[in-house]
């Protein structure tokens, strides 16, 4: 690979390596700076298994002018919902537990409210009926694993288990990684960071340690301006107190995501702290096979598709979900996010996660590729924006592929 070093026109520097076959995400990654207003960012993508792009650039603190570096690292809101995924189905793999096993059989003070006959394949696949909770989050409880997980068992079913898919923003740190904590007996993020991040030397935290706060960049909320609040979900979300994607949006206990409190707390769904390299990373052993993590006919289990619908219940739009992963879903004729905001196209085959605001992590089997984004700056729309697609757009191309016409890359 090749050092890259660049300076942008307003000062800002890209650094890091590019192979010469992809130096097309290179550029892309430029247009991001120079044209899509990113501030600070990284990309990373392996390929077979050898990185073949790293890069970093921008600022982590605009008010300071402090350089995005090398080891910056970035809260990735719901990219954390993979991680967490990965454990689960890593514990299905080692014979711990079955897709099919009722959620009440391992938390019996789930099993009330119709909720009886929810299982685990359905906590992970967003059809289980625990969407979010309706009551309002007291100030500071998502940071509180016992009062979220009390929580969530106690609400009433907002639908028979297994017969919609609503998408479970928060409520997935729980639903799943209480699942986690009570399967292989230690809290999800020591279970992540023992049998994932560590053994795969990742920086990729679910509960970072106060030492490594000061590497964290701050999110930038997105410019209301870009905001399409015409959407069925923004619509939904202001005018309908209540509803689905209004408690999805407002019921979070006042939580700030720049805050150490949150950073310190193990919210699998929503604050996994980590750079592109840390996506790349977890991601690369689904892409091959799947390593030491799980096994062959586990990888292709978990990308296959398992709930897709034309309305999410809680995003309102076209959905494709495998297990635990984002599956490529293609709205751009949806009129939802004709940008692309409310896309995320990948190939056939591969399988991953948004974050809010436009970070993305994947895993392609078929064509041995992972690939991480991270940013500061957050974009408006629900999935991976133009940001993030057009670095997966030149990945893709830069291994062969021609066309993403039919709403996946071929």
């Amino acid at each position: 690979m090749s050092a890259i070093s660049l300076d942008l026109s307003d000062g800002r520097t890209i650094a890091g390596s590019c192979d010469a076959q992809f130096t097309g995400v290179l550029a892309e990654f430029r247009r991001n700076f120079e044209e899509r207003k990113e501030v600070g960012a990284s990309v990373a993508i392996m390929h077979h298994g050898r990185t073949v792009v790293d890069l970093w650039g921008g600022l982590a603190r605009p008010e300071t002018g402090e350089a995005w570096g090398r080891d910056t690292v970035s809260i990735v809101y719901s990219c954390t919902k993979a991680a967490t995924a990965l454990c689960l189905h890593m514990l299905v793999d080692r014979g711990k537990v079955s897709y099919d096993t009722l959620v009440g059989d391992l938390w019996p003070e789930f099993a009330n409210g119709g909720k009886e006959a929810t299982t685990v394949g359905m906590m992970l696949a967003h059809t289980s009926p625990v969407p979010h909770v309706a009551e309002t989050i007291r100030k500071g409880g998502l940071a509180d694993w016992d009062y979220m997980a009390a929580r969530v068992a106690a609400e009433p079913a907002h639908w028979e288990p297994g017969t919609r898919q609503g998408y479970h923003g928060v409520t997935y740190a729980w639903t799943v990684g209480q699942l986690v904590r009570l399967v292989s007996g230690m809290p999800m993020g020591q279970y992540f960071r023992e049998n994932v991040a560590v053994p795969l030397g990742l920086d990729f935290h679910i509960g970072l340690p106060e030492s490594e706060e000061p590497r964290v960049a701050p999110m930038i909320p997105a410019d209301p301006a870009d905001v399409n609040f015409a959407s069925d979900f923004f619509r939904k979300a202001t005018t309908q107190p209540g509803s689905l994607p209004n408690l999805f949006l407002t019921n979070l206990g006042g939580a700030d995501f720049n805050s150490r409190e949150i950073h310190a707390a193990e919210i699998g769904s929503a604050n996994g702290i980590t750079n592109a390299r840390g996506l790349a990373g977890m991601y690369a052993p689904l892409a091959n096979g799947g390593g030491a993590l799980v096994s062959p006919d586990r990888v292709h289990r978990m990308g296959r598709v398992s709930a897709a619908t034309h309305s999410d219940a809680v995003l309102c739009q076209p959905m494709r979900f495998a297990m635990g992963f984002m599956t490529s879903t293609d709205n751009r004729s949806e009129g939802v996010g004709s940008s692309g905001a409310d896309s995320l196209i990948l190939g056939e085959s591969a399988f991953g996660h948004v974050g809010m605001g436009g970070s993305v992590g994947f895993a392609d089997p078929a064509q041995g590729l992972s690939m991480g984004y991270t940013m500061n700056r957050m974009g408006a729309g629900i999935l991976v924006g133009e940001r993030g697609q057009s670095l997966i757009d030149a990945a893709y191309r830069a291994i062969g592929m021609t066309s993403d016409t039919s709403g996946a890359w071929r």
